[in-house]
């Protein structure tokens, strides 16, 4: 209760200086609309079924990216972990391409794939792949070589060994990379909806894009609010709850 209650007045005095700030004409209204012109917005959007038909597309876009990039990211990952070749090689590819901003994918995609959904989801998966093959083969070398040995010693070999050792004992690094995965994800895909523009559904980068155009101050800050909350909504619903479980199953966490 006490942590709510400060997170509450930790919010609450944020908005009263951006209110503040707004009543006393530091900023032009056109540049930073008040507290409640956003409200007004979001309210407008939410009736009218704009917004949520938008965050529906951009969610259906997002998770299917983010899916198949785990899907090829943990393969990738162990392999990388089972030699030093592949982490030379495989390992090092990964992390450079980790560190290009999404948005460069975004020309490549297009060029690909035109303006359509592949080239959407193309962007996602490149946000989340690397980042889920740095933490899988990162895990993976975390644990202590008996855990191998043991598991040599009960007859555990192969595809056994590393569907029930090393992917299990690598998990809290593994969850960690998925949570940076959709995290890379999401700024793929928006900077994906801005920069493409496709009649298959129009999402919540578009949204933005349109809000810039319009100069519509209130609609892009409504979006960027809206997008942060769905942020932390995923953080809190589903990664923090299995991060604290692993971390306390496998004691790497401090309570």
């Amino acid at each position: 209760m006490k942590r709510l209650l400060v997170i509450i007045l930790f919010f609450g005095v944020l908005v009263g200086i951006w209110q503040l700030a707004t009543m006393t004409g530091r900023w032009s209204p056109v540049l930073l609309p008040p507290p409640l012109a956003i409200l007004d917005y979001l309210w407008g959007a939410l009736r009218d079924g704009t917004l949520l038909e938008a965050a529906e597309v951009t969610l259906y876009r997002l998770l299917i990216g983010y899916f198949i990039g785990i899907a090829i990211g943990l393969p990738l990952g162990l392999l990388t972990s089972t030699s030093n070749y592949f982490e030379d090689t495989i390992g090092a590819l990964a992390l450079g391409l980790q560190t290009l901003p999404s948005v460069c994918w975004v020309p490549l995609a297009l060029l690909w794939f035109g303006q359509t959904e592949s080239a959407m989801l193309f962007v996602v998966v490149m946000g989340t792949v690397w980042s889920v093959v740095l933490a899988t083969d990162a895990g993976a070398r975390s644990i202590p070589p008996i855990y191998a040995r043991a598991a040599r010693t009960m007859g555990s070999e192969g595809f056994d060994k590393w569907t029930r050792v090393i992917l299990p004992a690598s998990l809290p690094y593994v969850v960690s990379g998925m949570k940076q995965g959709w995290a890379f994800a999401w700024r793929s895909l928006m900077a994906a909806e801005i920069f493409v523009t496709i009649m298959t559904g129009f999402g919540l980068g578009h949204l933005l894009h349109y809000g810039r155009e319009l100069s519509a101050m209130d609609q892009v800050i409504g979006v960027m609010v809206v997008i942060v909350l769905i942020g932390l909504a995923a953080d809190k619903v589903l990664f923090s709850p299995w991060e604290r479980f692993l971390h306390r199953r496998w004691g790497t966490g401090l309570k």
